[in-house]
């Protein structure tokens, strides 16, 4: 038998359970997995595992196929890239893609401000930048984000990080000067106030306003739990960068390319970034990410101080190029707006009929929405194993899911922009009957 042959004996006919034995004997722990579905091919809103298990795509990767798997148009494309080269690195021999969709993003971002962008491979490199910038350009060392955000897994990116497990649980000691404070979240009883005054705690006690080079924040918590940022909040952090001379670091990076039916969420706040952070949704499954910023503050690092080797990568530049075509093309942001409509209405009856189960709807924002599940309706008894034996059951039956939450009790979906309402009724018809059968055996 060929070695060619050999290799296709050793993979063909293997179940989910034997790659999840495999995966379990030659990667770490560290790096697990929701659920042990392999997957063999996708497209639209759909997901077909080894075994020929058909799902319905309520994640899409976490938040980053919006325009759905395998879309023709960018298939076509990064094909088309692929013909000519797939890398020369952006910083030895530049391609005119990557000056085009800097001059895309430059014109995309919110505010009157001339901007620059910066392209690099991941959001947790986009936000290392954005810090790296914010401090060569004021001079100071100092960084806040808030409790129960998600910036990355970098050593930075993950003491920015405001949730303990698994991040950053082992991993310490993180980077120096930098602080949390507390994020509103009326549900919790988390006001606009309180998180002003836990900012202004921070410059009594910790870090006076004059040593802190940025402020970073999330229009709506991804990681944390869906949390949208109150449109009063963000103006306010904006005046206070601007009385005292901080950066404003906007993280888009779950929230833009229209997933929130606008192209970037602080458009919703009419606020300006000094610099915003964008990935995910940028270039629908292929590694891309940039720091996109006003230009004279992106122009403070020294020439070399900026950049990595893949990034900017050909195949991210015209994959991302493609996408914005598509967000215009195919009115994704009016469509993200639809699919929240039709959740909403769905959530919403599901809320009444579980009402001691699911405590809080977040679904004023587009195809970004959440349940949040607690325990007799009670918002300070969050139900983690719930959350996570209805993820689980969820794929058994279809429907692939995602939770999240600093306290692991909300469910969140994020389904391409464009998925059919029939497939999203399918999916909530699954969640339903899930949650049903899971709360009758409590």
């Amino acid at each position: 038998m060929s070695n060619a042959n050999l290799k296709m004996t050793e993979v063909t006919g293997l179940s989910n359970k034997d790659w999840q034995a495999r995966k379990e004997n030659a990667v770490p722990r560290g790096q697990g997995n929701i659920a042990p579905v392999y997957i063999e091919r996708a497209r639209g809103s759909e997901l077909w595992d080894v075994e020929g298990n058909r799902y319905i795509d309520f994640g899409t990767g976490i938040a980053v196929c919006s325009a759905g798997h395998c879309h023709p148009k960018i298939t076509a494309a990064v094909a088309e890239q692929l013909d000519k080269f797939s890398h020369t690195c952006v910083m030895v021999t530049p391609y005119d893609s990557s000056v085009r969709l800097a001059e895309k993003l430059n014109e995309l971002a919110p505010g009157a401000s001339a901007k620059k962008s910066i392209f690099v491979t991941t959001g947790a490199e986009a936000i290392e930048n954005a810090v790296k910038i914010a401090r060569a350009h004021t001079g100071r060392r100092g960084v806040i984000a808030f409790n129960g955000g998600f910036h990355g897994r970098t050593m930075l990116a993950m003491g920015l990080t405001g949730k303990i497990t698994p991040y950053k649980n082992l991993f310490g000691p993180f980077p120096a000067e930098l602080y949390h404070a507390p994020f509103p979240i009326e549900y919790h009883g988390i006001s606009v106030a309180d998180s002003l005054q836990g900012l202004n705690n921070l410059f009594l006690a910790d870090i006076a306003p004059g040593d802190v080079a940025a402020i970073v924040v999330e229009p709506v918590q991804g990681e944390g739990g869906f949390y949208p940022a109150p449109d009063e909040f963000l103006k306010k952090l904006r005046a206070l960068c601007d009385e005292h001379g901080i950066m404003l670091v906007i993280d888009e990076i779950q929230t833009g390319f229209a997933r929130t039916g606008k192209m970037f969420c602080s458009e919703y706040a009419g606020v300006e970034a000094d610099l915003m952070t964008i990935a995910k949704g940028m270039a629908n499954g292929f590694p891309i990410a940039a720091v996109v910023g006003k230009a004279e503050v992106m122009d403070a690092p020294l020439p070399g101080g900026l950049g990595g080797t893949y990034a900017g990568s050909p195949l991210g530049c015209v994959a991302a190029l493609s996408m914005i075509d598509i967000i215009e093309e195919e009115k994704l942001a009016e469509a993200a707006n639809h699919v929240g409509e039709l959740f909403t209405t769905r959530l919403q009856a599901l809320q009444a009929k579980f009402p001691a189960n699911i405590g809080h709807l977040r679904t004023s924002h587009g195809a970004m929405m959440a349940m949040e599940l607690v325990k007799n309706g009670d918002a300070g008894q969050p139900d983690a194993e719930l959350t996570k034996a209805l993820v689980g059951r969820a794929y058994e039956n279809g429907l692939a899911l995602l939770s999240c939450g600093a306290r692991g009790n909300v469910i969140r979906f994020l389904p391409a922009l464009n998925i059919s309402d029939a497939l999203v009724n399918e999916g909530m018809d699954i969640l339903e009957k899930c949650l049903q059968e899971l709360v009758l055996l409590q």
